[in-house]
């Protein structure tokens, strides 16, 4: 038996995508250890911008790219298809996520991949589907969480108007569900010697990720079921529960009461209840006093935490949150760490990000075996790219 050290050892994927949807499916299939190649265009994947940069290299990118090899394809030029074809023929995975159509434009559809690999597997991410009406439509995350009734949900619960969270939901939640497509493929393929193309539209995986969805269609009331943040004298706490248990809780544990007889109205409870509850949370000057009372009433409670400071908590390093990468330029850089604990296998970041184009020589050279000539030649033609840069080719990641 070979020595396998990760999950998905020698799985190799080909990656088109970018920003989000895709590049955080295919971080993690890195992470378990499959050859990532990305294929970036000349102008390069827009994230590369996108915060703090290091030898060239933004902390979006890196977090999203890292451990991934490199090559930049003009994908207007002459022959560049037929070099990604040939790639794909080595692939057992395909990802992107361009709007439908665009692929196909550039003759690498799915059918064009089956052609050479019929047991090629491709995942395309889009907003609302491969084939819908609103197929057409330009898709980011905001989109998406507007279309799928979050954000009026979230107004409706915070009486105020609608506000995007600051998180790609919509997207992180696409790459999840397609890396479940793609695991399931793969363990169909082992079975029937054939591919599949996975269809995952961000609104569908949205909906049902969302566990309020039932109410919609019901159409019947929501409760707030999630956390809510309590003042306190020395800052913010939040705790779980609607009022009524939060209510039962601290009761129980003889916290709080509220003065009312047996045969009180429900209203004149619940008005009594939320200000007896807003005005114990409010008494506390110390955490750890708070904190001694609410575990002791076993209330689930969370500290509102600055994102700067999730990183150097004590189970930050425990659960180890993130690790570092080499920087590029000398030094290390912080990304997040993937959250796979296997029994027998690693899982992980095994590198920081590439620099465009990269890997055009080695990676060429290992999946299909291009010379040192062939590689001169697709540059001197225009179809492979690189940046300037004299660290350019260092071999695996």
């Amino acid at each position: 038996m070979p020595h396998v050290t990760h999950p998905l050892d020698g799985l190799r994927v080909l990656d088109f995508s970018r920003v989000v949807a895709g590049p955080f499916a295919t971080r993690m299939l890195s992470d378990l250890g499959a050859d990532v190649l990305k294929v970036e265009p000349p102008e390069g994947d827009v994230t590369r911008s996108w915060g703090t940069r290091i030898a060239g290299l933004s902390g979006f990118f890196v977090q999203q790219n890292a451990g991934k090899r490199n090559i930049s394809v003009d994908l207007k030029a002459e022959g560049a298809r037929e070099l990604l074809l040939e790639l794909g023929a080595k692939a057992d995975i395909v990802v992107e996520n361009f709007r439908p159509g665009v692929m196909a434009r550039f003759g690498l559809s799915y059918d064009a991949f089956k052609t050479v690999n019929p047991s090629v597997i491709m995942l395309s991410i889009s907003g609302f589907g491969q084939e819908s009406s609103w197929s057409d439509r330009a898709a980011y995350a905001p989109i998406i969480h507007a279309e799928s009734g979050l954000l009026g949900r979230q107004a409706r619960f915070d009486q105020n108007l609608p506000s995007d969270p600051m998180l790609s939901i919509a997207d992180t939640n696409a790459s999840l569900h397609g890396l479940v497509g793609l695991l399931s493929a793969l363990w169909m393929r082992e079975r029937t010697g054939t591919g599949q193309h996975i269809d995952m539209a961000m609104l569908n995986s949205m909906t049902v990720t969302d566990d309020y969805s039932h109410h919609a269609l019901d159409a019947s009331e929501t409760a707030r079921l999630g956390g809510q943040v309590r003042p306190t004298g020395y800052g913010a706490i939040l705790v779980t529960g609607e009022l009524r248990s939060q209510w039962w809780q601290l009761n129980r544990a003889g916290k709080v009461e509220d003065g009312l007889g047996p045969d009180a109205s429900l209203d004149d409870k619940i008005e009594a209840r939320t200000r007896v509850i807003a005005d114990w949370f409010a008494s506390f000057d110390d955490r750890d006093a708070l904190t001694a009372e609410l575990d002791d009433a076993n209330m689930a409670w969370a500290d509102v935490r600055e994102p700067e400071d999730v990183f150097a908590t004590d189970i930050a390093v425990e659960r180890e949150l993130s690790t570092d990468v080499d920087d590029r330029a000398g030094g290390t850089r912080r990304v997040v760490q993937s959250p796979y604990r296997f029994s027998d296998a690693e899982a992980g970041v095994r590198s920081g990000a590439s620099f465009r184009g990269e890997h055009n020589r080695v990676a060429l050279a290992e999946w299909i075996g291009s010379t040192e000539s062939e590689v001169d030649a697709l540059t001197t033609a225009g179809v492979l790219l690189s940046e300037d840069r004299a660290d350019a080719e260092t071999g695996d990641p």
